[in-house]
């Protein structure tokens, strides 16, 4: 007994050293990269975050651009024709024009014509003609036409960009979530192998100064470093998917316009499940429509429902005959409150209906076939979405119970795995026992870390499904 003493206080001596000398080199070298520091390079430096920013300066230019079409105008045509010293004619026509929402433009006219081949019918008094009118359409074209249509549809494109710009930096932060989640269960993994290995190395010195004193047959020898050169293999295996899982991350981290790369001595950080659902703020969901209301993808769809419903009212509208009016007073001097008289004016009337509207109606069925179908899509995107969330939610508080009890289950393997230890040393047991029982110790604890960062990535696969950003933006 005094042997099997002094055996297991060298033991524990030697693996005591071992795991003293790995926590003091680990401390000593490597940097902790937190989820929040890590999202706030993403959410600040990330290409993809100054793309959505542009997403959405889009939209503002395509009102812009609409808006140009209430710009009002000014246009000059100026026209001569001098031959063999005869000036047939030499007209000028300015105008300025200024649209209006309804249909409606107003219009400010001069006009100086001569020549002596000049069509009568341009001839005008000397020093020119001013006029100031109107012009509308009073059927098609009033209550809605092209320049409204196209204002009205690009604020909604304005509006679904916005929407549009949300879910790309939902989605972006979600997948850079993820790739952080990656990182630290390989890492864990890479730990727990290094544990093992540790553990693996220190039996196996244990037992050679065993087989040294006669107290072990020389195959135990064998068997320990089977299982060492094992514990290595595994290392190695899980150290390169740890590299793969960092690089993954690394894809995300941007500084100004430079991309980083994680280093080896740059360890993750696991953020507990209860500061993600605080920071996510989940309380307070109910699962019903009004949750969803307010999702991104609805409200981006909302807006693409809009404006076909400005497009249907446009081709509605073209059933409606054209009959456009153009009225204009006329003098022959600049004096608006004294000049202007009734009995002068230029009018001006324009009317057509096609027979039979089979061009106008095929746009008309087209239109309200397209609005049908975006209808039909969101409401199947909204129980979509209904239906994820409920699943996830299913998920989370499953991985919660499961995180719970995996909880228990190692901690009775590690009773197990050193209870099995003490009866080796005593020589109750064998080495085949001991190795068992730590295969299924790192099975478990390798189901353990899988668990943790299955709970983690569910809580932010919930928040993507939600169309919020993992953390506020403005964090």
């Amino acid at each position: 007994m005094n042997i099997y003493c002094k055996y297991i206080v060298l033991f524990f001596s030697l693996a005591f050293a071992e795991i003293l000398s790995a926590q003091t080199t680990s401390e000593t070298l490597k940097n902790v990269l937190s989820f929040e520091e890590y999202l706030g390079y993403v959410k600040t430096h990330h290409p993809l975050m100054k793309q959505a920013e542009l997403t959405l300066s889009m939209g503002e230019a395509e009102t812009m651009k609409a808006r140009g079409a209430f710009d009002p105008k000014i246009e000059v045509d100026y026209d001569r024709k001098k031959f063999k010293n005869s000036e047939y004619y030499d007209q000028l026509n300015a105008t300025f024009k200024i649209p209006t929402w309804y249909g409606i433009e107003l219009k400010a006219n001069f006009e100086d014509n001569t020549g002596e081949f000049l069509n009568p019918n341009l001839t005008v008094p000397e020093g020119g003609l001013y006029g100031a009118g109107i012009s509308f359409s009073l059927a098609q074209g009033f209550l809605i036409n092209e320049r409204m249509a196209s204002l009205k549809q690009a604020k909604f494109f304005r509006d679904q960009t916005k929407q549009d710009r949300e879910l790309l930096v939902s989605n972006l932060l979600y997948e850079a979530s993820s790739a952080y989640f990656d990182w630290i269960e390989a890492t864990n993994e890479l730990e727990i192998y290094e544990t093992f290995r540790s553990n693996a190395e220190v039996r196996l010195k244990a037992v050679e100064r065993s087989v040294e004193v006669g107290e072990t047959a020389a195959i135990d020898i064998t068997e320990a470093r089977i299982v060492f050169e094992n514990r290595l293999l595994d290392l190695e295996a899980a150290n390169l998917k740890r590299r793969k899982a960092a690089l993954v991350a690394s894809n995300y981290l941007w500084l100004n316009s430079t991309p980083l790369e994680i280093q080896d001595n740059v360890v993750p950080e696991l953020p507990s499940a209860e500061m993600l659902e605080a920071s996510l703020v989940l309380e307070n969901n109910s699962e019903t429509l009004d949750e969803i209301s307010n999702h991104p993808k609805l409200l981006s769809m909302d807006a693409k429902i809009n404006s076909l419903e400005v497009d249907r009212s446009l081709k509605r509208n073209k059933l409606l005959p054209k009959l456009d009016i153009q009225y204009n007073f006329l003098t022959p001097e600049f004096d608006p409150v004294t000049n202007f008289n009734t009995a002068n004016y230029k009018a001006f009337v324009n009317f057509s209906l096609p027979i039979f509207l089979r061009k106008e109606r095929g746009d008309l069925r087209l239109a309200n076939l397209k609005l049908q179908g975006a209808q039909f899509e969101r409401t199947s995107t909204s129980l979509s979405l209904l239906n994820k969330i409920t699943e996830k939610r299913t998920e989370i508080a499953s991985l919660k119970t499961q995180n719970t009890m995996i909880r228990d289950i190692v901690e009775d393997y590690v009773t197990l795995v050193e209870a099995e230890e003490r009866k080796f040393f005593l020589g109750e047991s064998s080495l085949f026992l001991i190795n068992s029982r730590e295969q299924k110790l790192i099975d478990v604890r390798l189901k353990e870390n899988t668990l943790q960062v299955k709970r983690l990535s569910a809580i932010a696969q919930l928040y993507n499904v939600l169309g919020t950003s993992v953390y506020n933006l403005n964090n």
